[in-house]
């Protein structure tokens, strides 16, 4: 992921404050570069890095994004409680999957799903696909 410079704050309360992602220190030689890592809990496996990087040239990825396996209910709370947008996916594209989409601080594309439960319901809600939330 990447963001334009000075706008780590934006990105530190976004993926620690909203998330809930702890920052992880960079190693001084990589820090002088600006950016900041934050640990990705992992969800049935190891935890994972989010690595922040500083683009002179930023331009949000709008299409290519991350997917993150998370407790889609408790990420979808978050997000709401702190009105930050994002819409649910519809079921039928990847059956067996809630998924809900959104931006980072800085308008980077975010996927963020359910752990895979064979047989399970992927209704992400009571029919809201592709309802923005919070309601506008």
């Amino acid at each position: 992921m990447s963001c334009p410079a000075g706008a780590e704050d934006r990105q530190r309360d976004f993926y620690s404050g909203v998330l809930g992602w702890p920052e992880l220190p960079k190693p001084p030689l990589l820090a002088a570069r600006g950016g900041c890592w934050f640990l990705v809990p992992g969800r049935g496996g190891p935890d994972g890095e989010l690595h922040v990087g500083v683009e002179a040239d930023f331009r949000p990825a709008t299409k290519a994004h991350p997917a993150f396996i998370v407790d889609i209910d408790a990420t979808a709370a978050a997000l709401a409680a702190v009105g930050h947008p994002f819409i649910w996916a519809d079921p039928a594209e990847i059956p067996g999957r809630r998924r809900l989409h959104t931006t980072d601080a800085v308008g980077n594309r975010l996927e963020f799903l359910a752990d895979r439960h064979p047989g399970e319901d992927c209704v992400p809600g009571p029919d809201r696909a592709g309802e923005v939330f919070p309601s506008q």
